[in-house]
């Protein structure tokens, strides 16, 4: 794990360098999340809105739309794809989003149209970090994590 400005940055999870990371799975799905530059940018999530399980998304559209006192937004899809699963804790506890963005609130996991593409528009390793850093930069994020 890398860690920049406080921002924790997994180098084995794959980015759209902006604030979505995904993490394949070994049945061909994705899981997908937040940065946590992007959850500590948001600030506290308080709401999460989730699209129905069973939809299509296409690449660059919400899968999920969080809400905190400072900002609003949506949450895009790193590729077209299904909503297979929705996270249940994040539905039950918004916040939680704010204290472990890589593992207890991943937000969905979908299924990529065509898996051989589903990587192409996101980065991973050494290049991904560094892009990432790049980010924090431009934006002057220092991270931090809400408390449960």
């Amino acid at each position: 794990m890398s860690e920049y400005r406080g921002c924790e940055l997994p180098e084995d999870l794959y980015y759209d360098l902006d604030y979505v990371w995904a993490r394949p799975d070994a049945d061909g799905s994705f899981t997908i999340g937040i940065t946590d530059a992007a959850q500590t940018m948001a600030g506290r999530v308080q709401y999460i809105f989730f699209k129905k399980l069973g939809t299509h998304r296409a690449g660059g559209k919400p899968v999920a739309r969080l809400e905190s006192g400072k900002w609003a937004g949506g949450i895009p899809a790193p590729f077209d794809g299904e909503i297979l699963r929705i996270n249940e804790q994040v539905v039950a506890r918004p916040g939680l989003v704010n204290v472990s963005p890589y593992s207890d609130a991943w937000l969905v996991i979908m299924r990529p149209d065509d898996p051989a593409r589903a990587l192409d528009r996101l980065r991973t390793g050494a290049a991904a970090i560094e892009a990432l850093h790049k980010w924090i930069d431009r934006y002057d994020v220092q991270c931090m994590r809400c408390q449960d």
